[in-house]
Parts: structure tokens; sequence; C-alpha cells
């Protein structure tokens, strides 16, 4: 420990709701933990430290197929069976909500969804909308303009060119108005049991480049990343556990670092609570 310098503790919030505790001793940890301020680390570094440091540099691989069956690992025990926080009954229930999850959070999704659908309850029924009638609805979700006319777009899409039904093939729910890759593998993933791809929300984005698993900053190449580390079976899981992971301890801001699994195989610059080497080059 640096001469000078006292551990913080780990506090007692961010815990993941509905995952069971996963204890010290449980965790694949590694090395033993001594806690430094990571904005102190470089500086306070013994010559030898800083020249063992530099020599790790060389020999240090982000990707290499051992750290990431690691980070699996971690997260398989940290959030054994999360799933899409967004509820829903049925494809067309998920592909709205996705749609209103835009710039929204899925509480708030969550308060509106079961309203509208009540009130709307097929695809039908919203196909004979104007995106007028539903932006009332929808209002509280932000966006409610352009969000209304991909919802009633993609309920007329899916009613005159695939008999009511959401399409589960990629090349054609991507063909539904207001519907990306975000959106499509959200509901290929998640209702239809595909994988397609890997979700690339705001969670993922930062996540991914805070664990130098990317290096991109747009959606499309960050995917394309992380499709080629990360093993098919586990793209939809993998983006549900990263999801939950930046709600509850990797945070945008001030992220818990002291509390996470993933704390002594993790590099980045924005560090709040460090027992490793920071890389510069390693931030959201």
């Amino acid at each position: 420990m640096v001469r000078g310098v006292s551990p913080r503790q780990p506090s007692k919030s961010g815990r993941h709701e509905g995952a069971p505790a996963v204890s010290r001793g449980q965790q694949s940890r590694g090395t033993s933990r001594q806690p430094k301020r990571a904005s102190e680390l470089p500086s306070n570094l013994s010559q030898g430290a800083r020249r063992k440091s530099k020599a790790g540099k060389k020999a240090y691989n982000p990707l290499a197929p051992e750290r990431i069956r690691e980070i699996l690992k971690r997260l398989d025990q940290q959030y054994p069976d999360v799933t899409c926080a967004l509820q829903h009954k049925s494809a067309w229930e998920l592909l709205v909500a996705t749609i209103l999850s835009a710039q929204a959070t899925d509480v708030r999704v969550n308060m509106v969804t079961p309203e509208i659908f009540k009130k709307y309850p097929t695809v039908a029924d919203f196909a004979a909308l104007k995106p007028e009638q539903l932006e009332p609805d929808i209002r509280s979700t932000g966006f409610f303009r352009n969000k209304s006319k991909s919802v009633v777009g993609a309920a007329k899409k899916i009613m005159s060119d695939f008999g009511g039904q959401v399409p589960d093939e990629m090349e054609k729910i991507l063909t539904l108005p207001g519907v990306a890759r975000k959106t499509a593998n959200v509901v290929l993933g998640t209702w239809f049991k595909k994988s397609e791809g890997v979700v690339v929300d705001t969670h993922v984005h930062r996540i991914s480049r805070r664990l130098e698993l990317t290096r991109h900053d747009d959606p499309k190449n960050i995917e394309q990343d992380l499709m080629k580390i990360i093993p098919r079976d586990r793209w939809t899981l993998f983006s549900h556990q990263i999801i939950w992971h930046g709600r509850k301890l990797c945070i945008a801001r001030s992220p818990k670092c002291a509390e996470c699994p993933l704390e002594n195989i993790c590099h980045t610059a924005d560090k709040t609570w460090t027992t490793v080497e920071i890389h510069k080059n390693a931030k959201p």
C-alpha cells in the first residue's frame, strides 16, 4: 500500500436487485486487493513497480480469450438470471416498448406501456391510429412525435406485409419504421431467442469501452467488435448483464468501482477506486 494513502472501504449500496449477492470469497478475483485512489496510483508507484508495470504493458491483451472468459464468469456470478427489464407479453409489446425506450428509462416506459396496451390491445388497433392520436399516451417518454410515427408506422407495416405478426428475421424486422439494429436485437434475442447480434445501448457502449473490448465509439462498430470476442450463444445474455451492470454499479458518473466484481481486471481511466494500474486510453 502506498504510504500516506488510506484505503477506501466499499460502500454498502448499489447491489443488483433481484440477483443474489456474491461474497468476496466466491468471486474470482485473482490477486489480493490493495485499494488505491486511481488518480494517485501512477505517481506513487515505486521505480521497481513502474518497471514491472511497463514490462507488463507489452504483454497485456484486453481481448485475450482467458480475460474474456473471466469477464463472462464474473458477470454470471453477479447477474445469473437477468433478462430484459421492459415489461411485455408478446413480440409486439416488446417492439413497442423498445421503440419507446429511446432516450427514456425502462421505469418510465413500464409505467406507460400497460395503459396503451390496455387501450389498444392488438397490432391492428395501433395500425388504425393516426400518430397524433397516440402522442398524448406516450408524451412522458420523450420524443413522442417521432415515436408515435414509428409505432403506428410499424403496426401498419406489420399488418400489410407480415400478416399481423412481428417478423422474426433480421432482414425483415429492419424494414419496420423506427427499428434499427438495437431494437431488432432486443426483440429477436429476448422474444424469439435468436442471437443475431449484440444489443448496444448506452450502457453497453460505455462499459465495453471501459473494459477495453472495443476502441470504437459508434454502435455499429462496437457491435461488430463484441460479436468477434463474445460467444454467439452469449450475445443476448451478455447484453442484459452489461445493461444491468451499468445501472447498478458501472454508472456513467462516479462508478462504484469498490463494489464491482470486475474491478481488478478493469483498467479504465475514470475509475473512482482501483487495485490495478489504470490505462489512459481505456475510457467511455
